[in-house]
């Protein structure tokens, strides 16, 4: 999830390409792709079932994990992607502007018979940019 230069929200579906071939700490090789070194807060939440949480942005740009059930996530441009664990989300929305119809930033909520158990690792205060961080 990103911000474009008109404050207004969207999602892209990027790919981890960056991976390197590195032991570390003296563990044998495996595949790394290291994302920039800031300062970050976890925060694990649990949204219970029919839960949604009206237009907002994320508090910072922030990696969302799902540990356990599923969650959508609808922005302002009308995108709306559903995940569960194994999936990643990175909400970068912020300094959106309110449109015509009041949304700004995202809708989230969760889905199906369970709550959404999601951990989410908050980011230091890098200043959101492109989607999937591309030049």
């Amino acid at each position: 999830m990103w911000t474009d230069k008109q404050g207004v929200s969207h999602q892209d579906r990027c790919v981890l390409d960056r991976f390197s071939l590195k032991g570390i700490g003296g563990a044998a090789a495996q595949w790394n792709d290291a994302q920039p070194e800031e300062r970050a807060t976890v925060v694990f939440t649990v949204q219970p079932v029919g839960w949604v949480g009206e237009w907002h942005e994320n508090p910072a740009p922030q990696w969302i994990v799902p540990l356990t059930g599923r969650w959508w996530v609808e922005s302002m441009d009308g995108t709306r992607v559903e995940m569960g664990p194994g999936d990643l989300s990175l909400g970068e929305d912020q300094n959106c502007v309110t449109d015509a119809e009041g949304r700004k930033g995202h809708r989230s909520g969760t889905i199906g018979s369970e709550p959404a158990v999601l951990m989410t690792v908050r980011l230091g205060d890098r200043i959101p940019c492109r989607p999937c961080h591309r030049r």
